[in-house]
């Protein structure tokens, strides 16, 4: 004998009052408006951030290389000017490494972003994936090698003075140790500023580039 189940079927209420809802429908239709798409848009345009990190990265490099160096060096005594500058090259060389990577992944044509096919596009590839790469590349070799490096003849320098009784930029004569840790330190400090300068010179290379780009 075959059982049958009946199912029965309730029609939900009707809701008296559905005034409540307006300011939900009301705000889905603003935010499907194609101006408010229109806005979107152009928030996830990249362009606007391409060209906001490049001129960081140009800004950063010029003032650090041309302008905030030398006027510290002129205006402060020699032990602040060497704290001043070990307390600032971190954040110089930690921004002259990842703003190339920003301006890297915001390159676009016609405000499609790139993307590393796209920088790696034999078009691309000289223009746009070699400066940007330099500039990153030259930033870490300062950061991770050649600042360590300079730190350390620093504190040997001053290990050197304290046993000399004398400063290292004292008027000669210097001991012989004194005279090797300068000549050192000048050795690594000058390879340090022409790493920058070819790092500058990569992000104006760039900088060309992009004024060509630019409608």
């Amino acid at each position: 004998m075959t059982s049958h189940v009946v199912f029965r079927y309730w029609p939900l209420p009707l809701l008296p009052n559905a005034t409540f809802l307006t300011p939900t429908f009301d705000l889905y239709r603003q935010l499907n408006s194609p101006k408010v798409i229109h806005n979107i848009s152009e928030i996830m345009d990249p362009r606007p951030y391409h060209v906001l990190s490049y001129g960081t990265l140009l800004g950063t490099q010029f003032y650090q290389s041309f302008v905030g160096g030398f006027v510290a060096f002129r205006a402060l005594p020699r032990p602040q000017f060497a704290s001043l500058q070990t307390a600032i090259f971190p954040i110089y060389f930690s921004l002259q490494s990842a703003l190339p990577v920003v301006v890297a992944l915001t390159a676009s044509h016609g405000g499609q972003v790139l993307g590393l096919s796209g920088l790696t596009a034999p078009e691309n590839r000289i223009n746009t994936l070699l400066p940007l790469a330099t500039v990153a590349v030259t930033g870490l070799v300062n950061m991770f090698v050649l600042r360590p490096i300079t730190t350390n003849i620093m504190r040997e320098r001053k290990h050197q003075e304290t046993r000399d009784g004398k400063r290292s930029y004292d008027p000669a004569p210097h001991s012989k140790e004194m005279l090797a840790l300068n000549k050192k330190f000048g050795r690594v400090h000058g390879i340090s500023s022409l790493v920058n300068l070819v790092s500058l010179v990569a992000t104006i290379w760039y900088g060309a580039v992009l004024s060509k780009r630019l409608e």
